[in-house]
């Protein structure tokens, strides 16, 4: 039999404890390399991980047009880029802080200032809202940590003509005033995302695809007429200045669909430029600021006693002796003028608080009240304007004989240019009232019976004798055309209540509509404490006549009268 001898295999423990002391080492080795890396030079990490990395990119919606009923644009999209900063990334060498100054319009300290604000920060806007030319040309720089962002700006072509009524976005391409605030949801869209390849500039290498498609904002088309809100703006920004007024505010609306062609505001402002603008200057004053309509309601008081059926137009009524004592107080007629026996027709033309105040206290005080509601007072319209006012209407109780007397030529009660001119379109619209609107109709709008037809074509009658003879509306006359409208002229009240006449603070106005035998406009004209001169004869029925003729013409409504002289025919009173 043969041996065989076993040799163990001779272990050496320092072998093992050899090779695992340097396993560790390097273990520990590639620890501190990354804790070093991640902790005290982090920076390293990122500009290698981003010289070349995938992103999700938001892709900003286009914001849908704003343009006229014709199509003429009045806010549209532009593309521009903002540029952004890495301060954690960004090279702030005086150099790059000097070119990025120089193309920015910023200066250096500027740079070096925000830099320092934000060094704990990932993201900070240096400059929003940069051309594309600008945009290139800080792209060619090539400074790290500094990115383009592109988005869109919003430019206004007609800018202070059209502000009040177009609004304006903020720098984020949001709504923040007028159609634009109103309509935001319908205009805005909603951005898409990409997935994009991006170098360590941030510029897109390459897309890789779609994660969200983006879907554009919807245009919106206004019922405005440019050419006839520059009409509006160029004479009422001339009216206000002559007079020296505070302000002014005009519409036009077509009485049968409710569509308002043009509406100004003074002191207007450029919303492409809203540096140091104040909030005054922002109001839609024409829906937002009331103010009592003065002689403008006694259309209104007039048609509430001839609706009752105890008066008719050549029912006569007796001013003497040139004023009438109510309680207390005592009614005048402007500038104490003794009228005597007149008719009411008469009444209406020459504008007499006496006669009026007479007509609407031999009544029961809801016959005007009532009337007065119907047509829309003292309470908001449904134009949906951001802000509108609602004016204010007296309650029935509180409508003592003096107070009844006063209403019936336009005092204690506030209204704002859009309601007074809604409430002339029915008169001019044989009793229907239609809802107005910014948007252009593309059907007949469902219009609402707010007075007696018969009612609302003899004041249409009545109203055109307030232009002809000596009626208060001889200024407002457009020759070749029958006009029809009305004068006001209303002190403004104190802050404390009542009235100064020593302080001379008027509401001048006129409203009317033509031609008188189909009216297709309604134009209301109101400037607010005009000091050189301010009854609405002198101040706004001259502002009127230009801008209902060149409205008419700018429409091609052909004249309808010979009589060039005054545009009117005689009407028997």
């Amino acid at each position: 039999m043969t041996k065989i001898n076993r040799h163990k295999n001779p272990y050496y423990p320092w072998r093992f404890y050899c090779v695992l002391s340097i396993l560790i080492a390097l273990a520990g080795l590639l620890t501190a390399r990354m804790i070093y890396l991640t902790v005290f030079d982090r920076s390293f990490l990122l500009s290698q991980g981003n010289s070349r990395y995938l992103r999700t990119i938001e892709i900003p919606a286009y914001r849908g047009m704003i343009m006229d009923r014709h199509g003429e644009p009045l806010a549209v999209s532009t593309p521009v880029d903002s540029v952004w900063i890495n301060p954690q990334d960004f090279d702030d060498s005086s150099q790059n802080e000097m070119n990025l100054s120089q193309l920015l319009n910023i200066t250096p300290r500027e740079i070096h200032r925000l830099m320092q604000q934000s060094s704990e920060k990932e993201f900070v806007y240096l400059k929003r809202n940069v051309n594309p030319d600008v945009s290139k040309q800080v792209a060619a720089l090539s400074i790290s940590g500094v990115y383009l962002e592109h988005v869109y700006r919003r430019y206004y072509p007609e800018a202070e003509v059209a502000a009040h009524v177009v609004g304006f976005t903020n720098v984020d391409d949001r709504g923040q005033e007028g159609l634009e605030l109103a309509y935001n949801n319908w205009l805005q869209g909603h951005s898409g995302k990409a997935r994009v390849l991006k170098d360590l500039y941030g510029h897109v290498l390459a897309v890789l695809d779609n994660v969200k498609e983006g879907e554009p904002g919807h245009d919106l088309v206004l019922s405005m007429d440019e050419q006839i809100q520059f009409l509006a703006y160029s004479v009422l920004k001339a009216t206000v200045e002559k007079y020296h007024a505070i302000s002014g505010s005009v519409v036009v609306m077509n009485p049968k669909t409710g569509e308002i062609l043009a509406m100004v505001n003074q002191p207007s402002y450029n919303p492409n430029q809203r540096l140091n603008l104040s909030i005054a200057a922002m109001r839609n004053r024409a829906v937002t600021d009331t103010f009592e309509p003065g002689s403008t309601l006694k259309a209104f008081s007039i048609a509430a006693a001839l609706g009752s059926g105890k008066y008719t137009p050549l029912t006569k009524v007796d001013t003497n002796p040139g004023w009438l004592d109510v309680g207390r107080n005592r009614v005048f007629d402007d500038k104490h003028e003794k009228n005597g026996v007149i008719t009411v027709t008469r009444v209406l033309q020459k504008s007499s608080n006496i006669g009026a105040a007479k007509i609407t206290l031999s009544l029961p005080p809801e016959n005007l009240l009532n009337l007065l509601h119907q047509m829309g007072f003292g309470e908001r319209t449904v134009s949906a304007f951001p802000g509108e006012g609602a004016g204010s209407l007296p309650r029935l109780e509180q409508l003592r004989p003096f107070e009844l007397a006063t209403l019936a030529f336009g005092y204690g009660i506030s209204v704002t240019t859009l309601q007074l001119t809604q409430a002339y379109a029915a008169i001019a619209n044989h009793g229907l009232q239609c809802p107005p609107t910014f948007l252009k109709r593309d059907a007949a709008p469902t219009c609402v019976p707010v007075m007696n037809p018969a009612l609302a074509d003899q004041m249409l009658a009545l109203l055109e004798v307030v232009m002809e003879g000596d009626g208060t509306g001889r200024a407002a006359r457009v020759p070749g055309y029958r006009i029809a409208g009305k004068t006001g002229t209303a002190y403004k009240a104190e802050a404390l209540g009542g009235y100064n006449r020593e302080n001379k603070r008027f509401t001048s106005s006129f409203i009317g509509m033509a031609p008188v035998e189909d009216p297709q406009l309604v134009v209301a004209v109101i400037v607010n404490e005009p000091q050189a001169g301010y009854y609405g004869a002198v101040v706004s029925a001259p502002a009127f006549a230009q801008i209902m003729g060149g409205a008419l013409r700018i429409l091609n409504i052909q004249p309808t009268v010979n009589d060039s002289s005054t545009g009117q025919v005689k009407v028997i009173q």
